[in-house]
């Protein structure tokens, strides 16, 4: 693997470990100053930011004047200088994906009311560019097409693994938030699954786990759950 592919796929893994960004957009009301909103957010199959947004506001807005966005994920914590973190420069649209509308729903149940209202459309970053700094004094510029995956088997796949995990082995759940996170929890449930890792609410908490290599098929990520249970049983 190449030091370019390799930082791509960090970049990507970075970005699902987080929950809320900062969409930048061109101002509107004051057009000589860009103009910011935190969003909550998921990503898709391939790795572009899916948010949830309603035609009202002042962000939307801006993206209907000119879809140029950038959109920051940083860790919250009062020095985070050692900590990596992302911008993503890139091209924002209403996105149709009923999978991406689907997977963000199950990150964001209670946002499913906003649709309920009307007015609110999912719209996704076709990303251009990203800037990762990986940590003090390793920055990066990453071109955004190579960020994203290749469509692979295992998207299609996502609803009926979670269905298996959460009604067969809740349990194997359970024992991933103990292992990957040293977590607790009395319950567990899947959201979602994607080439790079899955996703676990555990007692209100999203945890993050990354896959060790790249798992494209649902034969690969059973087998890459079977062995995390078993690593997990030791």
């Amino acid at each position: 693997m190449s030091e370019a592919t390799g930082r791509a796929i960090e970049a990507r893994r970075l970005l699902r470990r987080f929950r809320t960004g900062v969409a930048g957009t061109r101002g509107v009301r004051y057009e000589t100053y860009p103009y910011t909103a935190a969003l909550p957010f998921c990503t898709d199959q391939q790795g572009r930011i899916v948010v949830l947004v309603s035609h009202l506001s002042e962000h939307t807005r801006g993206f209907a004047r000119d879809a140029h966005v950038s959109f920051t994920v940083s860790p919250s914590n009062p020095d985070f200088r050692p900590e990596a973190r992302q911008t993503v420069l890139g091209h924002i649209s209403e996105h149709d994906d009923t999978a991406a509308a689907a997977r963000y729903l199950r990150f964001f149940p209670d946002n499913a009311r906003f649709l309920e209202i009307g007015g609110f459309r999912f719209y996704a970053i076709e990303p251009h560019h990203v800037r990762l700094i990986a940590g003090f004094g390793s920055a990066h510029w990453i071109s955004g097409s190579s960020v994203l995956a290749e469509p692979y088997p295992l998207a299609d796949a996502e609803q009926d693994i979670l269905s298996h995990m959460n009604n067969d082995h809740r349990d194997s759940l359970i024992q991933y938030c103990r292992h990957g996170h040293d977590v607790a929890v009395s319950d567990a449930e899947m959201l979602g699954i994607d080439c790079d890792g899955f996703d676990l609410r555990a007692n209100d908490r999203i945890l993050r786990f990354d896959f060790d290599t790249e798992v494209r098929t649902a034969e690969q990520a059973r087998m890459a759950l079977v062995a995390l249970s078993k690593s997990a049983r030791k």
